[in-house]
């Protein structure tokens, strides 16, 4: 199933609708949506490396926007949709412990998590929820997903068709490995704050 999808992903990036999926999944991952962005920014690069840098800001731009919803979400929607998606993913008890950090740790929170597997919907809806500085949650925000996709760029740039080699003949393993990191993303938050 996860190869279907790698090779659909890949047959996407030559349609004219592509740029347009991947900034949907990458403002919802932000906000709502489970799987990152990742999952089609890599293939979609892979396929079109001359688009790596413009993917990559797609993917910030989008995300940004989407954290700014789930800033919203956390400031004026945490007792009903913001706790439920906390509820959703298991991660009740360490939002709470989570959003108390923020009062002495807020930028390398954002800066730290950004950067990481943990999902990032988790960061935006605390942060709002927290009552942390807009203006330095949208500013934070752009640094840590720009540096993330855009570290990706520079290594699809440089790497991309040793990486697509490698991907196309270890799929299973790279597929593991990429689901051991998304699934490693929510036990940490749970179990670190």
């Amino acid at each position: 199933m996860l190869r279907r999808l790698y090779d659909w992903t890949l047959s996407l990036a030559a349609r004219p609708s592509a740029p347009y999926a991947l900034a949907l999944v990458s403002f919802s991952e932000s906000s709502f949506f489970p799987v990152p962005p990742d999952v089609m920014l890599v293939p979609m690069m892979l396929a079109r490396p001359d688009k790596a840098w413009s993917y990559a800001l797609i993917c910030t731009v989008a995300s940004v926007l989407g954290g700014i919803l789930g800033y919203f979400i956390g400031l004026g929607l945490y007792d009903s949709i913001g706790a439920w998606l906390f509820q959703l993913y298991g991660l009740t008890e360490g939002a709470e412990t989570f959003r108390h950090a923020y009062a002495e740790y807020g930028h390398w929170v954002i800066l730290l998590k950004g950067l990481t597997p943990i999902p990032y919907k988790l960061v935006t809806i605390t942060s709002g929820f927290a009552g942390y500085h807009l203006g330095w949650f949208i500013a934070l925000s752009i640094l840590t997903r720009g540096a993330r996709f855009f570290l990706i760029a520079l290594l699809m740039s440089k790497f991309g068709p040793r990486i697509k080699s490698i991907i196309d003949n270890n799929f299973n393993l790279v597929a593991a490995l990429a689901i051991a990191a998304f699934i490693g993303g929510f036990v940490a938050f749970r179990y670190l704050f």
